[in-house]
């Protein structure tokens, strides 16, 4: 299709997941694409998930078919394109008669209408019978099936009270998620994308049929307006308000936003199995193997008002994440053994649902012309459909636009994930034998971090000195100074929270440290890209 000098086919608004998958595939298509981000890529829903590619087995409950189904065929599409920030995990779900279904689930209903003396349990049988629609409806190739537990000897049962003698045991895989978004915005640009950190959409009016959008760099102040056929508003919590006050819509369609929390506690439990707790309630709670020496517990569903009031885990949430778990666990836990919190907001398509939990996880994806010329809002999703929900995307966009180039992203490796999933152990070591100085742990934070790229970033050095300055927690300048150059890193937050998890073993000096080192070398980059 023609293009002029300064007019990009696409404007991509956010850049979570949602917007750098659409970015990437949309590139790949060779669309010219401008993804604009107003702060650090990840920076809110996308970096504060529970870092799961699941097919969602509680989404069951709400006769969501088509999307379990859906993310359940994606698990092992997207396993297979990212084995070193995703990997296979197995899930205990410990049975116990007292389990109960949410009282608006439409299983309830059913069960309630049909079996009034249940008084909404969960009976074994119908777990069972959930976990075996779980195994088949997406066609399982690498992960394995379903398996019960005897909890009385198994070493799965060693953390859990002696009540809990029986557990289903099955496949779901785990995802590094801020790293999954900037791959994607890497893969992106590499196909000739452009990718604008820290660049805010202030407004876009139609003109002649193009859109105009005004950006503002938010560090500088500087404005620019940059042309585009067609804007993909994938502004996560903040869709809502791009269609209100930047694009000037007129679309009834909306946002509901519901706040997850986590927690994150010293170590546990001794094994890499996660728990699937139920609750009295009807609510359930993860309880995940994390960073090596921390367990990952969570997550809430509670409303939340407004996206720019900054989502934090209150302490009713996370007290009722401790008791929830409590109710679990032989050696009890108290709010003294969390050492993290955090929380999200995810932007759920508003379907008049009476509760934040019922609310559909499925995305809808709708065209507006309201305001002249194209828009897709992006209203939901979850991270095991993003390239689903990219295709769809694209689906939309060449109706608009005429054909494209067919879909492309399925089984396509991202940076660094060129090699198999069974070879991630063989990679760890192989970088530990080329490199000793590493060590096992530090190799195997590079490989599940970078994948093939971890040579590229070690370059020819014989030892630990030559990498160049030791930030602490084995994070060291050469990998800073790649953070940087390769994958938008700013800020030492955008490092020890996002890109890593080094955080949690940062003392708040070695992160001052590191974050004067960046915004050093930041201002001397942008000075000699002005001489």
């Amino acid at each position: 299709m023609p293009r002029g000098e300064d007019i990009c086919d696409l404007l991509v608004i956010g850049g979570g997941i949602n917007g750098c998958g659409v970015a990437r595939d949309a590139a790949g298509r060779g669309l010219s694409v401008t993804l604009a981000e107003m702060s650090d890529l990840a920076s809110a829903t996308s970096s504060a998930s529970t870092k799961l590619f699941h097919g969602g087995l509680r989404y069951l409950e709400y006769f969501e078919f088509r999307l379990v189904r859906e993310s359940l065929i994606e698990r092992e599409t997207l396993l297979r394109a990212m084995p070193h920030i995703s990997w296979p995990m197995r899930f205990v779900l410990p049975y116990h008669k007292d389990m109960r279904f949410e009282s608006d689930t439409p299983t309830y209903k059913l069960l309630n209408t049909l079996m009034p003396w249940m008084r909404g349990r969960r009976p074994a049988w119908l777990i069972r019978l959930g976990l075996f629609l779980y195994d088949n409806l997406g066609g399982r190739k690498i992960l394995p099936g379903t398996a019960t537990l005897d909890l009385t000897d198994a070493p799965e049962g060693a953390p859990l009270q002696d009540r809990f003698t029986k557990a289903y045991e099955y496949s779901d895989c785990w995802v590094e998620d801020s790293r999954l978004v900037v791959l994607n915005a890497r893969d992106a640009e590499a196909r000739g994308a452009r990718i604008l950190t820290r660049t805010q959409v202030m407004s876009a009016e139609q003109s002649e049929g193009l859109w105009q959008v005004t950006l503002k760099d938010t560090g500088s102040g500087q404005t620019r307006v940059v042309r585009a056929r067609m804007i993909v508003n994938a502004g996560g919590p903040w869709v809502g308000e791009l269609i209100r006050d930047a694009i000037h819509a007129r679309s009834t369609d909306d946002v509901r936003l519901v706040r997850g929390s986590h927690i994150v506690t010293r170590r546990l439990f001794d094994h890499d199995k996660c728990y699937f707790f139920q609750g009295t309630d009807g609510r359930i709670m993860f309880a995940i193997p994390y960073e090596t020496d921390f367990t990952l517990i969570g997550t809430t569903d509670q409303e939340h008002a407004d996206p720019d009031e900054k989502p934090v885990c209150t302490p009713q949430e996370q007290a009722y994440m401790v008791d929830f778990v409590n109710a679990y666990l032989k050696q009890k836990i108290s709010l003294d053994d969390i050492v993290w919190t955090y929380s999200g907001v995810r932007p759920l398509y508003d379907d008049g649902s009476s509760s934040a939990t019922a609310a559909t996880r499925d995305y809808t994806l709708k065209v507006d012309r309201s305001a002249g010329a194209p828009v897709v809002n992006i209203f939901g999703g979850k991270i095991t459909t993003y390239r689903r929900l990219a295709e769809g995307v694209l689906d939309l966009v060449g109706k608009e636009m005429g054909a494209l180039q067919g879909k492309w992203t399925a089984g396509v490796p991202l940076p660094g994930g060129d090699f198999k999933v069974a070879e991630v152990e063989a990679m760890i070591a192989d970088l530990a034998r080329l490199y000793p100085f590493l060590g096992p742990v530090w190799a195997r934070r590079l490989i599940r971090a970078y994948g093939t790229d971890a040579r590229l970033i070690l370059g020819n050095v014989s030892d630990a000195a030559a990498l160049g300055r030791d930030f602490g927690a084995t994070l060291t300048r050469a990998e800073v100074d790649w953070l940087m150059d390769r994958e938008y890193a700013r800020t030492a937050d955008d490092v020890l929270w996002r890109r890593s998890k080094l955080g949690l073993r940062m003392t708040p000096h070695q992160a001052e440290t590191l974050d004067e080192y960046m915004r050093l070398r930041h201002a001397e980059s942008i000075s000699a890209a002005a001489e």
